[in-house]
């Protein structure tokens, strides 16, 4: 039977982005039944895959010879563009292969992208995800989808394995609007939410009654929840660098099309600063 009409129960996923988020991704993939191939630069980033079956493949291009779906959660769009041409992923890529970018950038990279994976007869979906690692171990992330209607129903039952909600938005660089959009206003409220703790705390007001409470009424949100449960807990190094690079690729692709977010984006910004001066949380 040919590779394109094999059934989505057949499809063999190849991961790469074995990270706090990605590692419990390729886990939930592997749960799920599907057939695993991993690669990763350093060896100990296998250990997180410990108890699941998977494979690991000898550099990206094996990956690629075995995979029908590849799915990639790195840092940046730089990464993705390193591991196409100058570790060999895109020369290894099988016509039909469906490329999957998990990580959050810049969504006319990502048409980029998808232009020159194309070159190799393979289609390139952008999905970034939404829920950190909490939501990635609870296999209850958002999966912002862009790209064709085909190659979206191919991965939509890999991403249903981690995710709550699966939806394609459009064509490529949508998944990526959507995704900086969440992040923005995620941002943005947690300009609210950490003002809101400082004043309970200046009030004296117990902060793990305060969020009890807060959470099933009006004024509840996801940002304050987070910022609630990390509140006073040192944020990772990286975390700062990456939000802001969120908002700046947010401001850039909605500039890009006329729109003025001045506003939203100077909230987000005062959020960001906030949250990382009260502690660490998730987008």
């Amino acid at each position: 039977m040919g590779r394109c009409q094999r059934s989505a129960e057949a499809m063999t996923v190849g991961f790469i982005g074995l990270g706090d988020q990605g590692a419990p991704m390729a886990r939930a993939i592997a749960d799920k039944g599907f057939d695993l191939y991993v690669w990763a630069r350093r060896p100990d980033s296998y250990r997180a895959l410990d108890g699941s079956p998977h494979t690991v493949a000898d550099s990206p291009a094996d990956l690629a010879a075995h995979a029908d779906i590849i799915a990639l959660c790195l840092r940046d769009d730089a990464d993705i563009w390193a591991l196409l041409d100058d570790q060999g992923l895109l020369a290894a890529l099988r016509p039909g292969t469906v490329v999957v970018n998990h990580g959050t950038g810049d969504p006319q990279e990502n048409q980029r992208l998808a232009e020159h994976v194309a070159t190799a007869g393979a289609s390139f979906l952008d999905a970034p995800v939404s829920g950190g690692r909490p939501g990635a171990e609870a296999r209850m992330l958002t999966t912002f989808v862009g790209g064709d209607p085909v190659s979206y129903a191919r991965l939509e039952p890999i991403a249903a394995g981690f995710s709550r909600t699966v939806r394609l938005l459009g064509p490529v660089g949508s998944g990526q609007t959507v995704k900086l959009i969440n992040n923005a206003l995620n941002f943005a409220n947690l300009k609210n939410a950490t003002d809101a703790i400082a004043i309970a705390q200046a009030l004296r007001i117990d902060l793990s009654v305060l969020g009890e409470v807060l959470a099933t009424s009006t004024g509840n949100s996801a940002s304050l929840q987070y910022a609630l449960a990390m509140h006073d807990q040192p944020a990772p190094e990286h975390l700062g660098t990456l939000m802001r690079k969120d908002l700046e690729h947010f401001a850039e692709a909605v500039a890009r099309n006329g729109v003025d977010v001045t506003s939203l984006y100077q909230r987000a910004r005062q959020g960001i600063d906030s949250a990382l001066a009260a502690g660490q949380v998730h987008v």
